[in-house]
């Protein structure tokens, strides 16, 4: 079995062999050109995208600069999803994102880990998990996410939260690690900050 073939399997495996380094340099490459641009070149944003992501849907954008091991090859996007700056994404295994998802700045997704044993590790070997964000999330500023976690639909992170478990539909969560806060309710149909109540008449 190939290092590549490993890298798939989600077993352990060098990175740095010659083989991947060939299939990923130029995905490195076309990432440096999309750093590159002008916030106004939008259909250039557009068309990165669509031609190095996995998947991407319609209506996503990407505030530069953007990070990426693979250039984005292993993400899937779903449609309307803003990043704000600095999103960075550890995309050696593959990072599913769903429709309407709101990134704050400085969020790190990472789908790579190495092993604790320190004689694997002085190697360079690694291995992958796969990150799960359902539709509708919102992840706070200065978020890390952990390799395999899955975070549900309509979820809040609070900002500077490091997510090490997976987090339900419809919860609050927060902290270092991250925690459950309570269930996204009523109560956030009402007020959109602290006392200040949501003018739905006007909106």
């Amino acid at each position: 079995m190939t290092q590549y073939e490993r890298m798939l399997k989600g077993l352990i495996y060098d990175p740095a062999d010659p083989e991947i380094m060939r299939e990923q340099v130029p995905y490195q490459d076309k990432l440096w050109a999309f750093n590159q641009l002008k916030p106004s070149d939008y259909e250039r944003k557009q068309a990165y995208m669509k031609e190095v992501f996995a998947e991407c849907g319609e209506g996503c954008y990407i505030e530069l600069p953007f990070r990426a091991n693979w250039g984005g090859r292993h993400v899937h996007f779903g449609a309307g999803i803003y990043a704000n700056f600095n999103l960075t994404l550890v995309d050696d295994g593959h990072i599913y994102v769903g429709d309407r998802v709101m990134f704050g700045p400085n969020v790190t997704i990472a789908t790579a880990n190495h092993p604790i044993d320190a004689e694997l590790r002085a190697r360079g070997l690694q291995y992958n998990r796969d990150v799960h964000i359902g539709e509708n999330a919102w992840i706070g500023a200065g978020v890390v996410i952990v390799p395999g976690v899955r975070i549900g639909r309509n979820a809040v992170i609070g900002a500077g939260s490091v997510v090490t478990k997976d987090v339900p539909d419809d919860t609050l969560a927060v902290g270092n690690p991250c925690r459950a806060l309570r269930r996204v309710g009523e109560r956030d149909r009402e007020f959109y900050y602290k006392s200040d109540k949501i003018d739905w008449e006007n909106l």
